[in-house]
């Protein structure tokens, strides 16, 4: 008789911790949930990253299926509504990454703040832009959050100990003494923008044409750490080549969305990075040792039976 498993998408932890603690599982390792339909059958635990979508198909795959390990904080693929119907437990650490994640956030206001990117993008096309290099200080700025979650939180934390003025996008769920302004103010505010905002549909497209023209006059920078779909791609693309914006840094592609930052006609004040803003060996260190720790915490009972 095959045994219960645990399946690990690749790179959402270390697939050995859990052998190790977890011996009466197999554990697999997968890239496609489709790859492995007999493992994903006998599943009882999954451990999923960003960019894995856990829906109504994936889990009609999974019978068995009792826990579900998000290795980070996201909710954008993963069907809630039918794990609750299920009754599958679904178990996060979204301030696990958050000190990781503002600092990238940190490190893209610096750089497009002195124009860095621009720099570089023009020297790997053979230009040399000095004088269109001139950049201002982050400690003069007036910084937007966009986001009160952890990731938020922190970011606005460490930008504030650089020096600049940080208000928050005002919203209900704000209830404590964080520094808030209505959204409605916040372009015409702001020399800056951090997004630090779920993948939900009010969230969807909200830093697309209604924001970039109200935007428009303080020329800001833009730094998305959130989702990719809170904002609209083709048009903060456009208004960064316009002029519109100043500068843009994006961390949360996944190989599917490369294309669209593909180098265009003229080098630009872009920064785009491959969802690193949590990948710091601490910060996975840590990840590791918590899905184990759950892992073992939540099938332990049957592991001992």
């Amino acid at each position: 008789m095959s045994a219960p498993t645990i399946l690990v998408a690749k790179g959402a932890a270390d697939p050995n911790a859990l052998v190790r603690s977890l011996s009466r599982y197999d554990v697999y390792e997968f890239t496609r949930l489709g790859d492995i339909s007999g493992p994903a059958r006998r599943a009882e635990l999954i451990v999923i990253r960003s960019g894995v979508r856990l829906g109504a198909e994936q889990l009609a795959a999974m019978p068995q299926l009792l826990h579900v390990v998000r290795a980070g904080s996201g909710l954008d693929g993963i069907d809630t509504e039918r794990l609750a119907e299920r009754g599958i437990a679904l178990h996060r650490y979204p301030e696990a990454s958050a000190p990781a994640v503002a600092e990238w956030c940190l490190t893209a206001l610096l750089a497009l703040a002195r124009r860095i990117p621009l720099g570089a993008n023009a020297l790997a096309r053979g230009d040399h832009l000095k004088t269109a290099c001139t950049g201002v200080p982050v400690m003069s700025m007036r910084v937007a959050v966009w986001g009160a979650g952890p990731v938020g939180r922190a970011a606005a934390a460490t930008i504030e100990r650089f020096g600049a003025e940080v208000a928050f996008a005002a919203r209900p769920s704000i209830t404590d003494g964080l520094r808030q302004m209505p959204a409605a103010e916040l372009p015409g505010w702001a020399d800056a923008h951090v997004v630090a905002l779920p993948a939900t549909v009010e969230n969807t497209n909200v830093f697309g044409g209604d924001f970039l023209r109200a935007a428009a006059g303080r020329r800001p920078l833009l730094v998305v750490a959130g989702r990719l779909v809170t904002i609209d791609t083709p048009a903060c693309l456009g208004a960064l080549a316009g002029g519109r914006l100043s500068g843009l840094a994006v961390d949360p592609i996944e190989a599917a969305d490369a294309h669209q930052f593909a180098t265009g006609p003229k080098p630009l004040n872009l920064l785009a990075t491959p969802h690193i803003g949590a990948q710091r060996r601490d910060v996975r260190e840590h990840l590791d040792a918590w899905v184990t720790e759950t892992a073992r915490a939540t099938l332990a009972p049957k592991e001992t039976a």
